[in-house]
Protein backbone atom coordinates (compact mmCIF):
# COMPACT_ATOMS: atom_id res chain seq x y z
CA UNK A 1 0.00 0.00 0.00
CA UNK A 2 1.04 3.43 -0.77
CA UNK A 3 -1.21 5.40 1.80
CA UNK A 4 0.44 6.12 5.35
CA UNK A 5 -1.61 6.65 8.15
CA UNK A 6 -1.10 9.90 10.00
CA UNK A 7 -3.69 9.40 12.46
CA UNK A 8 -1.40 6.36 14.29
CA UNK A 9 2.37 6.40 15.96
CA UNK A 10 4.83 8.35 16.19
CA UNK A 11 4.33 12.10 15.32
CA UNK A 12 7.47 13.26 14.50
CA UNK A 13 8.24 9.58 12.29
CA UNK A 14 5.02 9.77 10.70
CA UNK A 15 5.73 13.20 9.72
CA UNK A 16 9.16 13.01 8.56
CA UNK A 17 8.49 9.83 6.55
CA UNK A 18 5.69 11.79 4.92
CA UNK A 19 7.54 14.93 4.60
CA UNK A 20 10.61 13.39 3.05
CA UNK A 21 9.04 12.45 -0.38
CA UNK A 22 7.26 16.11 -0.74
CA UNK A 23 10.53 17.44 -0.08
CA UNK A 24 12.01 15.29 -2.64
CA UNK A 25 8.81 16.57 -5.34
CA UNK A 26 9.89 20.17 -4.04
CA UNK A 27 13.53 19.86 -4.96
CA UNK A 28 12.68 18.19 -8.36
CA UNK A 29 9.76 21.20 -9.06
CA UNK A 30 12.50 23.55 -8.66
CA UNK A 31 14.87 22.05 -10.30
CA UNK A 32 11.86 21.62 -12.90
CA UNK A 33 11.28 25.58 -12.91
CA UNK A 34 14.94 26.60 -12.65
CA UNK A 35 16.32 24.44 -15.21
CA UNK A 36 14.16 26.97 -18.03
CA UNK A 37 15.98 29.89 -16.41
CA UNK A 38 19.83 28.09 -16.24
CA UNK A 39 19.43 26.96 -19.82
CA UNK A 40 18.74 30.37 -21.07
CA UNK A 41 20.69 32.20 -19.26
CA UNK A 42 23.85 30.21 -20.08
CA UNK A 43 22.09 30.34 -24.00
CA UNK A 44 20.44 33.39 -24.78
CA UNK A 45 21.08 37.10 -23.60
CA UNK A 46 19.55 39.01 -21.22
CA UNK A 47 15.88 39.58 -23.20
CA UNK A 48 15.34 35.77 -23.21
CA UNK A 49 16.41 35.83 -19.43
CA UNK A 50 13.98 38.81 -18.80
CA UNK A 51 11.30 37.15 -20.59
CA UNK A 52 11.82 33.73 -19.04
CA UNK A 53 11.67 35.33 -15.67
CA UNK A 54 8.88 36.92 -15.99
CA UNK A 55 6.56 34.39 -17.95
CA UNK A 56 7.33 32.06 -15.25
CA UNK A 57 6.51 34.11 -12.17
CA UNK A 58 3.02 34.60 -14.53
CA UNK A 59 2.57 31.00 -15.11
CA UNK A 60 3.33 30.01 -10.94
CA UNK A 61 0.82 32.59 -9.90
CA UNK A 62 -1.92 30.09 -12.03
CA UNK A 63 -0.20 26.98 -10.88
CA UNK A 64 -0.11 28.22 -7.07
CA UNK A 65 -4.10 28.78 -8.08
CA UNK A 66 -4.48 25.36 -9.00
CA UNK A 67 -2.53 23.83 -6.38
CA UNK A 68 -4.67 25.94 -3.71
CA UNK A 69 -7.83 24.74 -5.39
CA UNK A 70 -6.79 21.05 -5.12
CA UNK A 71 -6.08 22.03 -1.41
CA UNK A 72 -9.71 21.49 -0.53
CA UNK A 73 -9.33 17.81 -1.89
CA UNK A 74 -6.78 17.03 0.02
CA UNK A 75 -8.56 18.36 3.09
CA UNK A 76 -12.11 16.43 2.50
CA UNK A 77 -10.11 13.38 1.43
CA UNK A 78 -7.97 13.10 4.46
CA UNK A 79 -10.84 13.60 6.84
CA UNK A 80 -13.17 11.20 5.54
CA UNK A 81 -10.91 8.79 5.15
CA UNK A 82 -9.48 9.75 8.87
CA UNK A 83 -13.29 9.69 9.79
CA UNK A 84 -13.35 6.20 7.52
CA UNK A 85 -16.29 7.08 5.09
CA UNK A 86 -15.22 5.33 2.24
CA UNK A 87 -18.04 6.19 0.21
CA UNK A 88 -17.68 9.79 0.80
CA UNK A 89 -13.82 9.56 -0.56
CA UNK A 90 -15.22 8.01 -3.57
CA UNK A 91 -18.03 10.76 -3.99
CA UNK A 92 -15.14 13.11 -3.53
CA UNK A 93 -12.53 11.87 -5.71
CA UNK A 94 -15.16 11.56 -8.34
CA UNK A 95 -16.56 15.73 -7.79
CA UNK A 96 -13.02 16.86 -7.72
CA UNK A 97 -11.87 15.13 -11.25
CA UNK A 98 -15.14 16.23 -12.86
CA UNK A 99 -14.49 19.68 -11.30
CA UNK A 100 -11.26 20.33 -12.11
CA UNK A 101 -11.81 18.80 -15.61
CA UNK A 102 -14.04 21.92 -16.71
CA UNK A 103 -11.77 24.56 -14.79
CA UNK A 104 -8.66 23.03 -16.67
CA UNK A 105 -10.50 24.16 -19.94
CA UNK A 106 -11.34 27.64 -19.02
CA UNK A 107 -8.09 28.55 -17.29
CA UNK A 108 -5.87 27.10 -20.50
CA UNK A 109 -8.45 29.21 -23.09
CA UNK A 110 -8.54 32.21 -20.66
CA UNK A 111 -4.92 32.48 -20.43
CA UNK A 112 -3.96 31.50 -24.29
CA UNK A 113 -6.23 34.41 -25.13
CA UNK A 114 -4.89 37.22 -22.37
CA UNK A 115 -0.74 36.88 -23.32
CA UNK A 116 -1.08 39.85 -25.11
CA UNK A 117 -2.68 41.92 -21.95
CA UNK A 118 -0.33 40.40 -19.72
CA UNK A 119 2.94 41.45 -21.24
CA UNK A 120 1.27 44.63 -21.35
CA UNK A 121 0.64 44.70 -17.46
CA UNK A 122 3.70 43.64 -16.31
CA UNK A 123 5.68 46.06 -17.93
CA UNK A 124 8.10 44.02 -19.64
CA UNK A 125 11.09 45.95 -21.30
CA UNK A 126 10.63 46.45 -24.89
CA UNK A 127 13.74 43.87 -25.75
CA UNK A 128 11.74 41.10 -23.98
CA UNK A 129 8.09 41.20 -24.94
CA UNK A 130 8.28 39.40 -28.54
CA UNK A 131 10.15 36.62 -26.22
CA UNK A 132 7.50 36.89 -23.17
CA UNK A 133 4.58 36.82 -25.44
CA UNK A 134 5.60 33.52 -26.99
CA UNK A 135 6.62 31.97 -23.74
CA UNK A 136 3.42 32.79 -21.84
CA UNK A 137 1.00 31.48 -24.99
CA UNK A 138 2.85 28.17 -25.03
CA UNK A 139 2.79 27.56 -21.42
CA UNK A 140 -0.73 28.48 -21.14
CA UNK A 141 -1.77 26.07 -23.42
CA UNK A 142 0.03 23.32 -21.05
CA UNK A 143 -2.65 24.57 -18.09
CA UNK A 144 -4.87 21.48 -18.73
CA UNK A 145 -1.91 19.06 -18.23
CA UNK A 146 -0.65 21.44 -14.80
CA UNK A 147 -4.59 21.21 -13.51
CA UNK A 148 -4.66 17.21 -14.08
CA UNK A 149 -1.37 16.28 -12.31
CA UNK A 150 -2.51 18.54 -9.01
CA UNK A 151 -5.66 17.28 -9.14
CA UNK A 152 -4.43 14.11 -8.83
CA UNK A 153 -1.83 15.09 -6.30
CA UNK A 154 -4.21 16.52 -4.39
CA UNK A 155 -6.20 13.25 -4.05
CA UNK A 156 -3.16 11.10 -3.39
CA UNK A 157 -1.74 13.91 -0.60
CA UNK A 158 -5.09 13.47 1.18
CA UNK A 159 -4.90 9.50 1.35
CA UNK A 160 -1.34 10.06 2.95
CA UNK A 161 0.46 8.97 -0.35
CA UNK A 162 3.16 11.33 -1.13
CA UNK A 163 5.74 9.23 -2.62
CA UNK A 164 3.87 8.78 -6.31
CA UNK A 165 4.13 12.64 -6.55
CA UNK A 166 7.53 13.04 -6.48
CA UNK A 167 7.71 10.11 -8.66
CA UNK A 168 5.61 12.25 -11.07
CA UNK A 169 7.85 15.16 -10.68
CA UNK A 170 11.07 13.52 -10.95
CA UNK A 171 9.97 12.07 -14.44
CA UNK A 172 8.96 15.60 -15.63
CA UNK A 173 11.91 16.50 -14.41
CA UNK A 174 14.18 14.93 -16.17
CA UNK A 175 12.00 15.53 -19.57
CA UNK A 176 12.29 18.93 -19.05
CA UNK A 177 15.99 19.33 -18.44
CA UNK A 178 15.99 16.91 -21.69
CA UNK A 179 14.19 19.20 -23.80
CA UNK A 180 15.69 22.59 -22.60
CA UNK A 181 18.92 21.62 -23.66
CA UNK A 182 18.20 20.36 -26.98
CA UNK A 183 15.17 23.17 -27.82
CA UNK A 184 17.20 26.31 -26.54
CA UNK A 185 21.13 25.16 -26.39
CA UNK A 186 21.34 23.31 -29.31
CA UNK A 187 18.57 24.70 -31.96
CA UNK A 188 18.43 28.08 -30.33
CA UNK A 189 14.88 28.54 -29.58
CA UNK A 190 15.40 30.37 -26.38
CA UNK A 191 12.01 31.32 -24.31
CA UNK A 192 9.54 29.60 -26.72
CA UNK A 193 11.91 26.47 -26.72
CA UNK A 194 11.95 26.21 -22.65
CA UNK A 195 8.29 26.86 -22.71
CA UNK A 196 7.49 23.89 -25.40
CA UNK A 197 10.22 21.60 -22.78
CA UNK A 198 8.14 23.04 -20.32
CA UNK A 199 4.52 21.54 -21.62
CA UNK A 200 6.03 18.57 -22.87
CA UNK A 201 7.15 17.27 -19.11
CA UNK A 202 3.53 18.41 -17.97
CA UNK A 203 1.91 16.34 -20.43
CA UNK A 204 4.44 13.33 -19.32
CA UNK A 205 3.37 13.64 -15.84
CA UNK A 206 -0.23 14.05 -16.17
CA UNK A 207 -0.70 11.13 -18.28
CA UNK A 208 2.04 8.97 -16.01
CA UNK A 209 -0.43 10.19 -12.85
CA UNK A 210 -3.19 8.92 -14.39
CA UNK A 211 -2.16 5.34 -15.77
CA UNK A 212 -1.21 4.68 -12.34
CA UNK A 213 -4.62 5.56 -10.71
CA UNK A 214 -6.13 3.23 -13.01
CA UNK A 215 -3.46 0.72 -12.79
CA UNK A 216 -3.15 0.53 -8.76
CA UNK A 217 -6.79 0.88 -7.68
CA UNK A 218 -6.21 -1.35 -5.01
CA UNK A 219 -4.33 2.04 -3.52
CA UNK A 220 -6.29 4.12 -5.18
CA UNK A 221 -10.10 4.53 -3.40
CA UNK A 222 -12.05 5.14 -6.73
CA UNK A 223 -13.78 2.99 -8.72
CA UNK A 224 -13.57 4.70 -12.65
CA UNK A 225 -16.96 4.22 -13.14
CA UNK A 226 -18.91 6.37 -15.26
CA UNK A 227 -21.30 7.08 -13.77
CA UNK A 228 -18.70 8.32 -10.50
CA UNK A 229 -17.78 11.13 -12.91
CA UNK A 230 -19.94 13.76 -11.46
CA UNK A 231 -20.04 17.25 -9.89
CA UNK A 232 -21.98 16.56 -6.59
CA UNK A 233 -23.25 19.67 -5.28
CA UNK A 234 -22.47 19.30 -1.63
CA UNK A 235 -18.70 17.66 -2.23
CA UNK A 236 -18.26 20.63 -4.81
CA UNK A 237 -19.30 23.09 -2.17
CA UNK A 238 -17.02 21.75 0.34
CA UNK A 239 -14.07 21.50 -1.61
CA UNK A 240 -14.46 25.30 -3.57
CA UNK A 241 -15.34 26.28 0.41
CA UNK A 242 -11.85 24.72 1.55
CA UNK A 243 -9.93 25.08 -1.58
CA UNK A 244 -11.05 28.97 -3.25
CA UNK A 245 -9.14 31.02 0.14
CA UNK A 246 -6.05 28.82 -0.63
CA UNK A 247 -5.75 29.35 -4.21
CA UNK A 248 -6.87 32.86 -3.46
CA UNK A 249 -4.02 33.24 -0.98
CA UNK A 250 -1.68 31.48 -3.52
CA UNK A 251 -2.01 33.87 -5.93
CA UNK A 252 -1.85 37.20 -4.01
CA UNK A 253 1.23 36.06 -2.80
CA UNK A 254 2.45 35.68 -6.21
CA UNK A 255 0.67 39.00 -7.62
CA UNK A 256 2.12 40.15 -4.89
CA UNK A 257 6.20 39.74 -6.34
CA UNK A 258 4.61 39.92 -9.55
CA UNK A 259 3.65 44.20 -8.86
CA UNK A 260 7.39 44.11 -7.49
CA UNK A 261 8.49 43.01 -10.67
CA UNK A 262 6.21 45.11 -13.01
CA UNK A 263 7.83 48.30 -10.72
CA UNK A 264 11.23 46.96 -11.42
CA UNK A 265 10.45 46.41 -15.16
CA UNK A 266 9.26 49.68 -14.94
CA UNK A 267 12.82 51.40 -13.77
CA UNK A 268 13.88 50.20 -16.80
CA UNK A 269 17.12 48.47 -16.30
CA UNK A 270 17.04 45.12 -18.23
CA UNK A 271 19.45 43.72 -16.19
CA UNK A 272 17.59 44.43 -12.95
CA UNK A 273 14.74 42.90 -14.27
CA UNK A 274 16.71 39.94 -15.17
CA UNK A 275 17.94 39.90 -11.28
CA UNK A 276 14.58 39.86 -9.90
CA UNK A 277 13.40 36.52 -11.81
CA UNK A 278 16.84 34.59 -10.94
CA UNK A 279 16.70 35.88 -6.93
CA UNK A 280 12.75 34.38 -7.03
CA UNK A 281 14.21 31.22 -7.82
CA UNK A 282 17.22 30.86 -5.74
CA UNK A 283 14.84 32.24 -2.27
CA UNK A 284 12.24 29.30 -4.03
CA UNK A 285 14.98 26.83 -3.56
CA UNK A 286 15.11 27.99 0.17
CA UNK A 287 11.70 27.70 0.99
CA UNK A 288 11.92 24.02 -0.43
CA UNK A 289 11.57 23.26 3.26
CA UNK A 290 8.79 24.93 4.58
CA UNK A 291 6.53 24.04 1.70
CA UNK A 292 6.97 20.83 1.56
CA UNK A 293 6.22 20.74 5.30
CA UNK A 294 3.49 22.79 4.83
CA UNK A 295 1.92 20.31 2.43
CA UNK A 296 2.95 17.54 4.92
CA UNK A 297 1.18 19.22 8.04
CA UNK A 298 -2.01 20.10 6.38
CA UNK A 299 -2.66 16.38 4.99
CA UNK A 300 -1.51 15.04 8.67
CA UNK A 301 -3.72 17.67 9.95
CA UNK A 302 -6.86 16.86 8.19
CA UNK A 303 -6.65 13.45 8.58
CA UNK A 304 -6.16 13.92 12.67
CA UNK A 305 -8.96 16.34 12.66
CA UNK A 306 -10.94 13.97 11.06
CA UNK A 307 -10.25 10.77 13.75
CA UNK A 308 -10.92 13.98 16.78
CA UNK A 309 -7.02 14.00 17.22
CA UNK A 310 -6.23 17.84 17.75
CA UNK A 311 -4.03 16.93 19.93
CA UNK A 312 -1.35 14.55 17.47
CA UNK A 313 -2.36 17.77 14.99
CA UNK A 314 -0.96 20.12 17.22
CA UNK A 315 2.07 18.19 17.65
CA UNK A 316 2.61 17.22 13.80
CA UNK A 317 2.81 21.39 13.79
CA UNK A 318 4.99 21.70 16.33
CA UNK A 319 7.91 19.19 14.93
CA UNK A 320 7.48 20.47 11.06
CA UNK A 321 8.37 24.28 12.71
CA UNK A 322 11.59 22.98 14.16
CA UNK A 323 12.27 20.70 11.21
CA UNK A 324 12.03 23.69 9.33
CA UNK A 325 13.63 26.52 11.28
CA UNK A 326 16.95 24.37 11.48
CA UNK A 327 16.91 24.05 7.81
CA UNK A 328 16.14 27.39 6.89
CA UNK A 329 18.42 28.97 9.32
CA UNK A 330 21.30 27.09 7.79
CA UNK A 331 20.44 28.19 4.06
CA UNK A 332 19.93 32.06 5.47
CA UNK A 333 23.72 31.93 6.45
CA UNK A 334 24.74 30.31 3.30
CA UNK A 335 22.95 32.65 1.10
CA UNK A 336 24.35 35.92 2.59
CA UNK A 337 27.99 34.66 3.17
CA UNK A 338 27.78 33.84 -0.88
CA UNK A 339 25.03 35.54 -2.78
CA UNK A 340 27.31 35.76 -5.79
CA UNK A 341 27.48 32.19 -5.73
CA UNK A 342 24.10 31.26 -6.19
CA UNK A 343 23.70 33.85 -8.80
CA UNK A 344 26.60 32.62 -11.01
CA UNK A 345 24.67 29.34 -10.96
CA UNK A 346 22.11 30.74 -13.33
CA UNK A 347 23.95 33.62 -15.31
CA UNK A 348 27.58 34.78 -16.24
CA UNK A 349 26.47 38.27 -16.91
CA UNK A 350 28.04 40.64 -13.65
CA UNK A 351 25.70 43.39 -14.34
CA UNK A 352 22.73 40.52 -12.96
CA UNK A 353 24.50 39.33 -10.36
CA UNK A 354 25.49 42.54 -9.27
CA UNK A 355 21.70 43.77 -8.75
CA UNK A 356 20.97 39.77 -8.09
CA UNK A 357 23.08 40.12 -4.75
CA UNK A 358 21.99 43.54 -3.74
CA UNK A 359 17.99 41.80 -3.92
CA UNK A 360 19.23 38.79 -2.02
CA UNK A 361 20.49 40.96 0.94
CA UNK A 362 17.40 42.09 3.00
CA UNK A 363 15.22 39.78 0.71
CA UNK A 364 16.69 36.33 2.00
CA UNK A 365 15.66 37.48 5.52
CA UNK A 366 12.34 36.50 4.63
CA UNK A 367 13.13 32.58 3.92
CA UNK A 368 13.39 32.33 7.91
CA UNK A 369 9.72 33.93 8.42
CA UNK A 370 8.21 32.11 5.87
CA UNK A 371 8.87 29.00 8.38
CA UNK A 372 6.39 29.97 10.36
CA UNK A 373 4.16 31.36 7.75
CA UNK A 374 4.01 28.12 5.18
CA UNK A 375 3.99 25.85 8.42
CA UNK A 376 0.85 27.27 10.05
CA UNK A 377 -1.10 28.04 7.10
CA UNK A 378 -0.22 24.12 6.36
CA UNK A 379 -1.85 23.31 9.77
CA UNK A 380 -4.81 26.04 9.61
CA UNK A 381 -5.85 24.86 6.09
CA UNK A 382 -5.60 20.96 7.62
CA UNK A 383 -8.15 22.27 9.83
CA UNK A 384 -10.48 23.85 7.23
CA UNK A 385 -9.47 27.62 8.15
CA UNK A 386 -8.73 28.16 4.91
CA UNK A 387 -10.95 31.75 5.28
CA UNK A 388 -8.66 33.12 7.85
CA UNK A 389 -5.58 32.00 5.63
CA UNK A 390 -7.55 34.43 2.95
CA UNK A 391 -7.94 37.12 5.25
CA UNK A 392 -4.30 37.41 6.70
CA UNK A 393 -2.60 36.99 3.00
CA UNK A 394 -4.83 39.98 1.84
CA UNK A 395 -3.81 42.11 4.93
CA UNK A 396 0.34 41.06 4.30
CA UNK A 397 -0.03 41.71 0.51
CA UNK A 398 -1.94 44.70 0.42
CA UNK A 399 -1.47 46.56 3.42
CA UNK A 400 2.17 46.23 3.71
CA UNK A 401 4.42 44.33 0.77
CA UNK A 402 2.72 46.36 -2.20
CA UNK A 403 2.69 49.70 -0.48
CA UNK A 404 5.79 49.26 0.98
CA UNK A 405 7.40 48.18 -2.90
CA UNK A 406 5.61 51.06 -4.46
CA UNK A 407 6.97 53.68 -2.01
CA UNK A 408 10.46 52.79 -1.59
CA UNK A 409 10.59 52.54 -5.95
CA UNK A 410 9.93 56.48 -5.16
CA UNK A 411 13.17 57.38 -3.29
CA UNK A 412 15.89 58.76 -5.15
CA UNK A 413 18.94 56.16 -5.62
CA UNK A 414 16.68 53.10 -4.62
CA UNK A 415 18.53 49.85 -5.53
CA UNK A 416 16.63 46.33 -5.56
CA UNK A 417 18.84 46.01 -1.92
CA UNK A 418 16.12 48.51 -0.49
CA UNK A 419 12.66 46.66 -2.28
CA UNK A 420 14.31 43.22 -0.99
CA UNK A 421 12.58 44.72 3.00
CA UNK A 422 9.34 44.72 1.58
CA UNK A 423 9.29 40.40 1.77
CA UNK A 424 10.08 40.05 5.61
CA UNK A 425 8.01 42.96 6.78
CA UNK A 426 5.24 41.78 4.93
CA UNK A 427 6.22 38.35 6.69
CA UNK A 428 6.62 39.34 10.22
CA UNK A 429 3.22 40.44 9.92
CA UNK A 430 1.57 37.58 8.96
CA UNK A 431 3.25 35.55 11.35
CA UNK A 432 2.04 37.93 14.01
CA UNK A 433 -1.70 37.27 12.84
CA UNK A 434 -1.25 33.63 12.25
CA UNK A 435 -0.20 33.55 16.54
CA UNK A 436 -2.58 35.47 17.39
CA UNK A 437 -5.22 33.48 15.40
CA UNK A 438 -4.13 30.31 17.49
CA UNK A 439 -4.37 31.38 20.81
CA UNK A 440 -8.29 32.15 20.35
CA UNK A 441 -8.40 28.75 19.59
CA UNK A 442 -11.24 28.70 16.85
CA UNK A 443 -8.96 26.58 14.57
CA UNK A 444 -10.30 23.30 16.57
CA UNK A 445 -13.26 22.13 14.42
CA UNK A 446 -13.31 19.25 11.63
CA UNK A 447 -14.85 20.08 9.05
CA UNK A 448 -17.33 17.38 8.85
CA UNK A 449 -18.42 18.06 12.56
CA UNK A 450 -18.12 20.05 16.11
CA UNK A 451 -15.08 20.91 18.01
CA UNK A 452 -12.61 18.70 18.46
CA UNK A 453 -11.31 17.48 21.88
Amino acid sequence: MSQLSLTEGNVRRALSRFAIPFLGASLLQFLYGAVDLIVVGQFADQAGIAAVSTGSQVMQAVTNFIIGLSTGGTVLVGQYLGARRGEDVNRAIGTLFSLFALIAVVLAAAFALSTNAIVALMQVPAAAVGPARQYLFICACGLVFITGYNMVSGVLRGLGDSKRPMYFVLVACIINIVGDLLLVGVFGLGAAGAALATVAAQGVSLALALALAVLRRRDFPFDFKRRSFRIQGDKAARILRLGLPVAVQNVLVTLSFLIITAIVNHMDVLAQSAAVGLVERITGFIMLFPIAFQSAISAMTAQNMGAGRPDRARQGLKYGILFCLAADIAMFVLVQLVPGLAMRLFTPDAEVIYHGVLYLRTYSIDCILVTFVFTLNGFYSGCGRTGFTLFNSLASTFLVRVPAVFFISLLPGVTLLHIGVAAPAASAIQVLLQLLYFRTGRWNHSVLGEAQT
